[in-house]
This record gives C-alpha cells, structure tokens and sequence, in this order.
C-alpha cells in the first residue's frame, strides 16, 4: 500500500470515528427535562391542601375556603390566590371537602376528579360544566397531568351533596356516591396518600402496601374520623409511612381531636410527625 493510499485510508477512519462519536455524545444528552425540585405542600385547613410539584405542576386537594373557618388571608376572600391550579381532587361531597371546587375548575377551566356518583349529580344539576367533570372510583388510576399518576382508594366514610335550588331557594340532599382517598404519585416518584375522611379499616395496611407512600395526610379529629389515637394506631401498626401530617382537626367543635393527642400517641414511633398550622407550607 502506497503512502498515499494509506494517508487516505486514515482519513476515512478518522471521519467514521468522529462521526460516531458525535453520535454517542448527542445520544447522552437528555431529551426532556428531569423532576429534580422539591414537592411543596401549603396546608388550607381541614384537608384542603395546594401541591406543588417537582415538575412545577400544582395541585389542589378538597378546596373549602371561602367557607373555611380556619383558611388562612388571602385564600378565604379570593380564591385566584392560590395562583393556577392544574389539577382538582375532591375526595368525597360534603362541603367542607367539595367547598369552592367547581367554581375554581370554572375559573381554571380545569377538570374536577373525584368519585363517579359524586362528579355525576354535580353535572346534572348544573353545579359542573360535563367537560370539566372526570368520574372514576376506588382502584381507578388516571394520569391527568405528564408525570403524574392519581390512584383512588377506599374511605370508610359517607358522601351527601347539599345544594342550594336557585328555583326554590331551598336546600337539597342529593346522593353522591362513597368518599375515596387518593394515592398521588409525583413526576419524582414521591407518593402522598390523602386519606380523606376516614375510620378505620383494615384494609390501610393493604392499601400502604400496594402503594407504598412516603407520606400520608391523615384525619385526626374524630366524630367523623379517626380520633387521635385511632389514627396513630393505623398509622403505628398498618401503614407505617416515612411521615404524616394531621389533617382534619381545629376546623369544628364536633372534631374534638387535637394535634397534642395525635403527637402523644405516636410517641417512641420512628414514623415522622410532621406538625403544620393553616397557611403554613412545607417541603420534601
């Protein structure tokens, strides 16, 4: 092989080698953007609650503000506060969890995800435009955002829709279905379980082990709920999160249950008691 030949022959090498490795390089770098942030978490008393996510989504879980007692300045006057709100979950029909739902999925035009027989009779009396209503039930899954994964789960609980007959002036109960809790899995894989309104059953433990949440929001005020030391018998004995924030207390003399009682009986546990007042926010 003459010099010429070979110098030839090297460039050629040279140029495929080159080729390639622009490839390989092009190859490694990421296409789409990772959800690296933090999960923000703005408590609005009773089990209302805002989620930022990592993936810069928000969130917005049983919305009852405007006619909360304990919603913190500017949310109970002016609901546009929370800022845009991407995705609603309403776990059951009473009005401290429904609250001003339908009127920010109006003003969002968002859709309100929530139990079938609950979404139902909210587009049939005119309270939810049908576009903006998702049905589904307890097991049901949904990935209404990119990244983001909604599981039903089961509530032992009941669910009534009072609704206010502009015809009549009146006040209906209609039936709406059986509250659930849900299971939301974030863009990074964080799993937060909302319980909703809940008694026991023993069925947490399955629930928890299926889905596996770093977190837990849990009802601790009793009448309607779990009292305090229910609430950390489940949390102690079947779910056995990384942590759990109280919810659904401080709102109602008929919920006597307090964060103290709560804290007490989960004493010695290694489950993280995360303690938060209304308006307070929390990262993870």
């Amino acid at each position: 092989m003459n010099r010429l030949h070979r110098r030839s022959l090297f460039a050629g090498l040279l140029s495929v080698l080159l080729t390639f490795g622009a490839h390989s390089v092009s190859a490694q770098s990421p296409s789409t953007p990772t959800a690296s942030g933090k999960t923000e978490l703005l408590w609005l008393g009773q089990a209302s609650f805002r989620i930022k996510t990592p993936g810069g989504k928000t969130i917005v879980i049983d919305p009852w503000l405007t006619g909360g007692p304990k919603t913190p300045a500017p949310y109970k006057t002016d609901i546009s506060a929370l800022g845009k709100v991407d995705l609603l979950l309403v776990t059951h029909a009473h009005v401290d969890h429904i609250g001003d739902a339908p009127d920010l999925a109006k003003m969002h035009k968002t859709k309100l995800y929530g139990p079938a027989d609950m979404v139902t009779p909210l587009i049939t009396l005119g309270i939810l435009p049908a576009d903006l209503g998702h049905r589904f039930n307890k097991t049901g899954s949904v990935r209404p955002l990119p990244g983001i994964k909604i599981t039903a789960v089961q509530a032992e609980h009941s669910s009534l829709l009072v609704w206010n007959n502009p015809a009549t002036g009146k006040n209906e109960s209609h039936p709406a279905g059986e509250a659930v809790g849900y299971i939301i899995e974030l863009e990074n894989g964080f799993k937060i379980w909302h319980m909703g309104d809940t008694g026991l059953f023993g069925d947490m433990k399955f629930i928890s082990e299926r889905y596996k949440p770093d977190l837990v929001l849990m009802p601790i005020g009793g009448n309607f709920t779990m009292a305090p030391d229910d609430a950390a018998f489940a949390a102690r004995n079947w779910i056995q999160p990384k942590m759990v924030i109280p919810m659904h207390y401080n709102s109602n003399p008929l919920t006597p249950g307090t964060l103290a009682e709560f804290q007490d009986a989960m004493k010695g546990s290694t489950i993280k008691v995360v303690p938060m007042s209304e308006g307070q926010s929390v990262e993870f």
